[in-house]
């Protein structure tokens, strides 16, 4: 059930939605048989809230993601299925013993992004850099190929 039908859509609702990952329809949850599962909407909703920016230069491609406190061991960048990038992670709270939140407002827990990448991508040249919580993953493209040269054929005479 959706939260916003009955202006239930306060920050403390959503949080607790977030916490309990309760998904929105009736059916998520139940099952294949029933409908999406809970690691599919589960992956869904941490695939919506990871936004990235894609640019294409003149020799690489360069995805842009925004992962402000994360270590680069909370981060795992991999190539699936020879030509998917998958970008992944989990944002951890602190957990101690003496703090009372008051407000909890950052989105914790595990996020993801996967991108085809098209048949010029050198899967060879793949770089990633985390700087100042924003990470860059470059990807260098490959050359384009050379043009046949037509094949000039002797005619003799006979």
């Amino acid at each position: 059930m959706d939260a916003r039908m009955f202006g239930l859509e306060t920050p403390l609702m959503v949080a607790l939605q977030h916490l309990l990952d309760v998904p929105d329809g009736d059916k998520a949850g139940s099952g294949a048989a029933g409908g999406a599962t809970r690691t599919y909407v589960r992956d869904a909703r941490a695939m919506a809230a990871t936004p990235a920016d894609v640019k294409e230069l003149p020799g690489v491609y360069v995805f842009v993601v925004d992962m402000p406190g994360l270590g680069t061991g909370d981060i795992k960048v991999q190539v699936e299925d020879e030509r998917v990038l998958v970008i992944s992670g989990e944002r951890r709270r602190e957990e101690r013993e003496d703090t009372k939140y008051l407000r909890m407002e950052r989105r914790m827990g595990k996020f993801m992004r996967k991108f085809v990448l098209l048949d010029n991508a050198d899967m060879d040249k793949i770089s990633a850099v985390c700087r100042d919580g924003v990470l860059t993953v470059t990807v260098e493209k490959l050359p384009p190929p050379e043009p046949k040269k037509p094949k000039t054929i002797e005619v003799k005479v006979a």
